[in-house]
């Protein structure tokens, strides 16, 4: 038998016997595995339906916008090397909406009855534009709730809505780009401050007739211009507007369809911040549960060790057979992470009314599948090698003796708990006999609990502040989505660690547990002390988790999303407290069954 066919079929076997460990394993992998693959393809999963929406309307390469002043300009840039179609420019100004009791700001651009060759946009419901009819941008429709036939006031005058429809050529309501002159502002207004006037309020976009835009406003000279070009090469298009922004010292704004897809993916770019950061987070606490197991299970594997060396396996045969059962489980839980992270993605992006179509199943590329692959199997070897090296190079004779290890003696320790009730005497002797592992139950809390303010500040900051991430209903809800992922996943595998622990804690000190109770010790109170062990880590991690690992936690979101941490409201002491007493009680309600279980098994059995 070839060696790499008999690593194989041992490591196969074993995690056959214990098929428990097995499926712990494989959820702590598949976790990060999954969430990173949401991460990786939630971008490419949210641009199909821009991309679909360009293709309908032929949706432009290049927006360029100006003043009455700049019209000769953006006539020029139709007959600019590379252009080789274009429409417009047409007439753009500002309004205030009102409609069914509701105010807006919108910025309206008169249209030609007749379609255009560049930008035509796609009707969702109703006609096109026509003399004292508006057509409203979908999102925007969508988001004050007008329909076709309803009557809406723009500036003073009467208009009815004759149809809904999307653009590729400005990002959906309420990330719309700013086409007038005087400027818009997304975000939320602080109730002290006044807008200068002109300056839009998180405008919408309506259509109009050239004639309605202009009668809108009693100077022409206010009037804004936008002009769409098409591009012969579209990938082409930050260089035409580099060679072409300017004229005389005169800039003309222009926007690339590359910039108007990042603000309609801006949703998707946020839910991959949050997916990217909950992936790290999990992949920690995988590396964490993977030494914890790793650790009870090569003590529960010291006989097997010895005897695959004493019939002949050299360390490194055996080290590769423990090393190798691992791996098994990462490539498996890395190909089950690819295939649900990649089909439950579309889920996650809002089917935006800006746009058509809806996100679909976005295919695998090998960046992805390589990445995903490596991490799974990063976690794997970084939580295992050593173990399984140290146990491959332990005694022949000692593996197979299969003794246990012989408690440290704490002088401080002992003296400091020999005056304790005997569950807590118990418990720091059970603690310091695994100081690694009361570090890993320390970290593991403190992972959760900072992931947990994090979804604490950013709940709230979706509740009372959404529109300044330029947020609507439905994209708040997106994200509530993506945060319901990232918590639901994070509590379960902390609540699984935190088992494991407990019962790898039962299982090292089944010997011990049992001379306690030998010489006096009641069951309740060695269930007690195993409790009492996890409780006294979880707590020190609460704290940590709060602060400073919550603060910092947010702080690096804030950073990398460029968000202004001004306008999130952090959580009280009060809240922090009761997150704090939560989690020790949750602790220890998660480890009382074990402990109960371990504290009660026959001491003559132990023994």
């Amino acid at each position: 038998m070839g060696r790499i066919v008999l690593v194989v079929r041992l490591a196969v076997r074993d995690l056959r016997r214990r098929r428990t460990e097995a499926a712990l394993l494989l959820l702590a992998i598949l976790a990060a595995s999954t969430t990173l693959t949401l991460a990786l393809v939630l971008r490419d999963a949210a641009s199909d339906p821009y991309e679909t929406t360009r293709e309908a309307t032929n949706g432009p390469d290049v927006v360029a916008n100006g003043q009455l002043a700049d019209l000769s300009r953006l006539e020029q840039l139709a007959d600019a090397p590379g252009v080789i179609a274009h429409g417009g420019p047409y007439p753009v100004t500002s309004a205030e909406l009102q409609a069914s009791g509701r105010t807006a700001d919108v910025q309206a651009v008169g249209r030609d009855a007749a379609s255009a060759s560049v930008d035509q946009p796609q009707l969702i419901r109703g006609n096109w534009v026509g003399d004292g009819g508006v057509v409203v941008e979908a999102a925007f429709a969508n988001a004050l709730d007008v329909h076709v036939g309803d009557a809406v006031t723009l500036s003073g005058r009467s208009f009815e809505v004759v149809g809904v429809a999307v653009t590729a050529a400005m990002p959906p309501y309420p990330g719309s780009s700013c086409l007038v002159a005087r400027g818009c502002l997304n975000g939320v207004v602080p109730e002290d401050r006044v807008l200068p006037p002109g300056l839009l309020h998180n405008p919408g976009l309506v259509w109009l007739t050239r004639a309605d835009v202009r009668s809108l406003t009693p100077d022409p000279e206010s009037l804004s211009y936008v002009m769409n070009l098409k591009l012969a090469d579209p990938d082409e298009a930050q260089a035409f507007v580099d060679t072409n922004d300017g004229d005389h010292g005169r800039v003309t704004p222009m926007q690339t369809w590359g910039n108007i897809l990042d603000g309609a993916t801006e949703l998707a770019r946020d839910s991959q911040i949050l997916l990217l950061i909950g992936t790290w987070l999990l992949g920690l606490l995988a590396v964490a549960s993977l030494s914890v197991l790793v650790g009870g299970r090569m003590a529960d594997q010291t006989r097997r060790t010895g005897l695959l060396k004493a019939v002949g396996g050299t360390p490194g045969l055996v080290a590769a057979v423990l090393l190798a059962e691992y791996v098994l489980v990462a490539l498996v839980a890395a190909a089950a992470g690819l295939t649900i992270g990649t089909l439950t993605a579309p889920l996650l992006t809002e089917s935006s009314a800006g746009l058509v179509g809806s996100a679909g199943t976005p295919s695998m590329t090998p960046s992805t599948i390589g990445l995903v692959t490596a991490v799974a199997l990063g976690v794997a070897v970084v939580a295992t090698a050593v173990p399984a090296v140290r146990a491959a190079r332990s005694s022949t004779v000692n593996a197979l003796a299969d003794a246990p290890r012989p408690p440290r003696r704490i002088g401080w320790l002992i003296a400091a708990s020999a005056r304790l009730p005997v569950p807590l005497l118990l418990a720091l002797r059970v603690a310091a006999r695994r100081p690694r592992r009361v570090v890993l139950g320390v970290a593991i809390i403190a992972i959760t609990v900072s992931g947990i303010y994090v979804l604490l500040v950013l709940n709230t900051f979706l509740t009372t502040q959404p529109l300044t991430g330029g947020y609507g209903d439905a994209q708040v809800e997106v994200l509530r989505h993506v945060l319901l992922v990232w918590s639901v996943v994070l509590l379960s595998l902390a609540g699984v660690n935190a088992i494991v622990i407990t019962w790898a804690t039962v299982l090292d000190n089944r010997h011990s547990s049992a001379l306690a109770r030998a010489l006096g010790a009641t069951p309740s109170e060695v269930s007690t002390a195993l409790a009492a062990a996890q409780v006294l880590p979880a707590l020190l991690g609460a704290i940590l988790g709060v602060f400073p690992g919550g603060i910092a936690l947010f702080a690096a979101i804030n950073a990398i999303a460029g968000g202004d941490s001004e306008r999130a409201t952090l959580p009280s002491l009060w809240q922090s407290v009761a997150l704090v007493l939560a989690t020790v009680l949750v602790v220890g309600a998660l480890t009382a069954v074990p402990a109960r279980l371990g504290g009660r098994r026959p001491v003559t059995e132990s023994l």
